[in-house]
């Protein structure tokens, strides 16, 4: 019993428990198109049944994760399969913890609103919208936000972060991101507003089937 209730795995060379940041990150991405996908049918067929199933889903998947053992969690046994052939990158298991405790908060939240209470509101859509920061963050970018607040709350550091983040280092030449560069993303988001502003009139005509018949507009006289 000892070695099923447990958060975190002992590997040699590292003096507490860890996890491994790429079947999480794997994970994170699962959640996240389960969610996005579930957003869009109620954006575009007013439908939350979908949303309501997957709400059901990560409660259990977190609740698994953080008062059982993250090894067990379904989504994270997904993303372990993924990544299986991937050096692991590990990472400390109480930060992890932490920002689990958070989704297990927001998951419990949704599961009362949209299951129990039955309702939509603002407080959903800002559930949903935490959510997919969250999962965004975590899965794209390797960051995980809610372990940012892990020092604040417990006033000690993280230890084996993603990156390696929690160390105080400089930056390689290679990480650094010069005025040039950056004037390049402005033009960029400079020719991106001239583009919608003069294009607007030639991307708003529907196209037509490529290999259906063409219909030519008669002239009027």
């Amino acid at each position: 019993m000892k070695n099923v209730i447990q958060f975190g795995e002992k590997v040699p060379g590292y003096d507490i428990p860890v996890l491994n940041e790429r079947e999480i990150r794997a994970a994170a991405g699962i959640m996240f198109v389960l969610i996005y996908t579930s957003l869009m049918f109620i954006v575009f067929r007013n439908d939350f049944r979908m949303v309501k199933y997957i709400v059901v889903i990560f409660f259990i998947d977190f609740l698994v994760r953080v008062f059982v053992n993250p090894k067990f969690s379904p989504s994270l046994i997904v993303g372990r399969w993924i990544v299986r052939n991937q050096v692991p990158e590990y990472v400390g298991a109480k930060q992890k913890k932490f920002a689990w405790i958070i989704g297990v908060g927001l998951s419990a939240s949704m599961f009362v609103l949209l299951i129990i209470i039955n309702a939509y509101g603002p407080p959903t859509a800002l559930g949903c919208l935490f959510c997919l920061i969250f999962l965004l963050f975590e899965s794209v970018f390797g960051i995980c936000l809610a372990c940012k607040v892990y020092r604040w709350m417990y006033g000690e550091k993280a230890q084996y972060c993603p990156g390696e983040v929690c160390d105080v280092k400089s930056r390689h030449p290679i990480q650094y991101t010069s005025p040039a560069q950056w004037l390049i993303v402005v033009a960029f988001a400079v020719v991106i507003f001239l583009m919608v502003r003069f294009m607007s009139p030639v991307v708003s005509v529907a196209p037509h089937d490529l290999f259906g018949p063409v219909t030519v507009k008669s002239e009027s006289k």
